[in-house]
Order: structure tokens, then sequence, then C-alpha cells
């Protein structure tokens, strides 16, 4: 029997983690749905897509890293009761999100087949993949304002909110896919185009539901903050998360660009096993969430050695779960690469990078929860700056080009060999947990 301690910190880590992983393993199932319906289009098509997200990535993580920011400090603010400052750190994160967003669209809309063509030298396919991203840039401004929103919301102990606005998004989107790619009901048959517009449609449902849920259920507060903001402490704890995300995405972008010139073939398997792997990282994400924002409020308290003793749990977690899964991808890949509409061949190396990815997915599990979540916790984002740099820089990408270009080894082969630098990464993020300089807490 567990102590009532222990119960009620497993229903806490459950109130944050579960609906965040439904949230994700939702939107990848029907990220799934919509692989199928855009795989029907031929492998240029399926490329396209999976190049277009490359650039959408870049853009994701960095959002993602002023989410993180929010995270830390909402967390943290709430943890030591402050609502003055729990208000201003949205307003702040709001505000630079969306200029962050704005450059991005800029970007993406203005030279789009410039930059799909830096991932691909095959012509058709980096302008199939420019119009696409042409149209889905559109996104960036509302998904910036869902990444903020949605973070706040959590740490409020409403993270039920969240998941119903990205289910009715996923819904929207799915259902635009099949009318617009396949012109079903009427419609044109637009293909790739439509398939982009269902995106950008969606994401603009996703962002007017969060923020009318924000509306109905924000906390009023009258007391205004005073002093000046810190903004000493919010710059070292973001640009080190920018320069950390974009460093690893950037590495990400390399290993897209080593996967593209080895050929259509090996992009188009690459693609094929983003759901699966958006399934696999979705279903434990909510470990990561739940981590952030519990150790956040832990040690904003100043409880440090409760924040650190229900870290060592939510990595237990972690690793259990990701053992299961990895069992199970590896047994089921056979039978989910048989609903593509691609040569054998791509199936072929869809199942064996598949299989590559199922025996690295504990260490990708556990650097999600320590990295994203236990060590960004105190604010304390330098610590993971230089993890991130030394697995994917000084590991991942030496490893992944050695493979390819001096050893030519095939694609399955060369996924196996870069990833081993999560083992390099989680090995270095044990030293620095274990050594509890990360526990911090925030000062208004």
């Amino acid at each position: 029997m567990m102590s009532s301690k222990k119960q009620s910190f497993f229903r806490s880590v459950c109130a944050l983690a579960i609906p965040v992983t439904l949230q994700s393993m939702l939107q990848a199932s029907f990220g799934v749905v919509d692989q199928v319906m855009i795989g029907q289009l031929g492998a240029v098509e399926v490329a396209a897509v999976g190049l277009a997200g490359k650039f959408t990535g870049i853009f994701n993580v960095v959002i993602s890293a002023v989410g993180a920011v929010a995270g830390i400090m909402l967390s943290q603010y709430i943890g030591q009761k402050n609502a003055a400052e729990t208000r201003r750190s949205l307003t702040v994160n709001l505000r630079v999100c969306f200029i962050l967003a704005a450059l991005f669209m800029l970007a993406g809309a203005a030279v789009p087949e410039r930059i799909m063509g830096l991932y691909i030298n095959d012509r058709t396919t980096a302008e199939t993949a420019g119009r696409y991203l042409a149209i889905v840039s559109g996104t960036f401004l509302p998904a910036a304002g869902v990444t903020i929103l949605s973070t706040n919301l959590r740490c409020r102990s409403k993270a039920t909110l969240p998941l119903y606005a990205g289910l009715a998004s996923a819904v929207v989107n799915t259902g635009l896919n099949w009318i617009l790619i396949f012109g079903k009901l009427g419609a044109p048959t637009l293909g790739i185009t439509g398939a982009a517009l269902a995106t950008l449609i969606s994401q603009l449902v996703y962002f007017m539901v969060i923020l009318g849920m924000y509306a109905k259920y924000r906390e009023q507060v009258e007391i205004a903050p005073t002093g000046p903001f810190a903004w000493g402490q919010y710059l070292s704890m973001l640009l080190p998360l920018l320069v950390s995300e974009f460093m690893w995405v950037l590495g990400e972008n390399v290993y897209a660009g080593i996967y593209g010139h080895l050929g259509i073939e090996a992009t188009a398997a690459m693609t094929l096993t983003n759901p699966v792997q958006s399934l696999a990282i979705g279903a434990l994400c909510g470990l990561s969430q739940a981590a952030a924002i519990l150790i956040g409020k832990r040690l904003g308290d100043g409880d440090r050695e409760t924040a650190y003793q229900e870290a060592k749990k939510l990595l237990f977690y972690g690793l259990a779960g990701s053992l299961l899964l990895s069992v199970i991808i590896f047994f089921v890949s056979p039978w989910y690469v048989r609903i593509f509409n691609v040569e054998t061949g791509i199936r072929e190396l869809t199942v064996q990078i598949l299989a590559a990815y199922a025996a690295v997915m504990p260490f990708k599990v556990l650097n999600m929860i320590i990295g994203s979540g236990i060590l960004r916790s105190g604010g304390k984002t330098t610590y993971v700056m230089v993890i991130d740099f030394t697995g994917t820089w000084l590991f991942g990408v030496p490893l992944g080009l050695l493979s390819a270009f001096v050893f030519h080894w095939s694609i399955p082969m060369v996924y196996l060999i870069l990833s081993l630098e999560e083992c390099i990464r989680f090995a270095v993020s044990l030293v620095v947990f274990k050594r509890r300089g990360w526990m911090n807490q925030l000062k208004a």
C-alpha cells in the first residue's frame, strides 16, 4: 500500500501527465491518419511534407523554449503564491512568443523553396515542399499563442482544457484533410495544398478555443507587480534555452540533410516513422510536463529535498513506460508499414529504422524528462544548453556524417549510430542531476 504522501504525488502526476499524454496521443493518432492520406499521393509528397516539417520544427522548438521559461516562471511564482509576478510572467512571454513567430512566418512565406532546397537536391520535391511551407507558415502566430496559454492553464491545474482544445483542432484537421486533399463533399481536389490549408485552419481553431478557455477561466489579479521586470533573470533562463533548442534542432536538420542526400527512398522511410515516434514520445511526454510543473512548484516553495525525491520517481515512471513501448514498437512495425501505398523497399527501410528507434527510445524518454522537465525547473538552463550541445554536436552530427558519407552505411544503421548521442546525453544529465546544482528558487 502506498502512503498518503505517495498517493498524493501520484495523483498530482496523473492529473498533469494524463491530459498532456492524451492530447499528444490523440494529435499523433490523427497525424497517422493524415500521413496515410498524404501517403496516397506518392513518395514525393510524403517526402515534401516531412521536409517542410523540419523547418516548422525549428520554429516549434524555439517557441517551446519560450514556453518552457513561461512554465518555469509560472510554476515557481504559483508555488510562491505571488499572483502579481505570475500575471507579469504570462504577459512578457506572450509578447516574446508573438515576435519570434512573426519573424519565422515572414521567412517561411517569403522564400519557402529556397529554404527547402537546403534539405534536398531533388528540385521537384523542393518545389512541392516550398508550396506546402508557404501556407503552413501562417500557423506560426496562432501556435505561439496556444503554447503560452496552454502552459498557463496547466500550471493552474487546468490541464484538461488544452486537451479538449487539441482534440477539436485534430478533428478539424483530419476532416479538412480528407475533404481538401481528395476533393470530397464537392470541394476541389487540392492534394498537398489541401493538406497545408487544413493544417492552417485547424491551428486557427486551436488558438480560438484556447483563447476562449483562457478568457473564461483566468484568475483576476488586482495587485500590480512592483518594481521593474527582472530581465536579467529572464534572459539568463531564455537565452541558454534558445541556444540549446536551436542548436539541437539545427542538428536534427543536419540529420535530415544526411537522410535527404541518401536518396528519396531514405527520406520517405524516415518520414513514415514520424507518426510512430510522435505517438511513442507523446505517450510519455506528460511526465516531462508534470516534472517541470511539480518540481518547479516545490522549488518555488523552497522544499528542495521533496523536489529531488519526486524527480527520481518521475524518472522511474519514464523508464518503465519507455521499455514497454519499445517492445510494442518492435513487434508492431511490420504491420504498421502495410497501411502506406509505397514501394516494398521503403517499407523494409521503415521497419528497420523503427527497430533502431525502439532500441534507443528509453534514453530519448529519460532525456526528455530529465532535460526538458527536471533540470529546467530551477531556472538554471545553462546546464541543459551544455548537455544538449555536447550530445548533438560533439557526438551525434560527427557520427552521422561519418557513417553516411565515409562508411556509406544504410539509413537504418546511420540512424542507430547517430542516435547513440542520446546515451551520452543521459549519462551527463544524470551526473548533473545527482549534484543538485540545478535546484534553484526564482526571485521576483
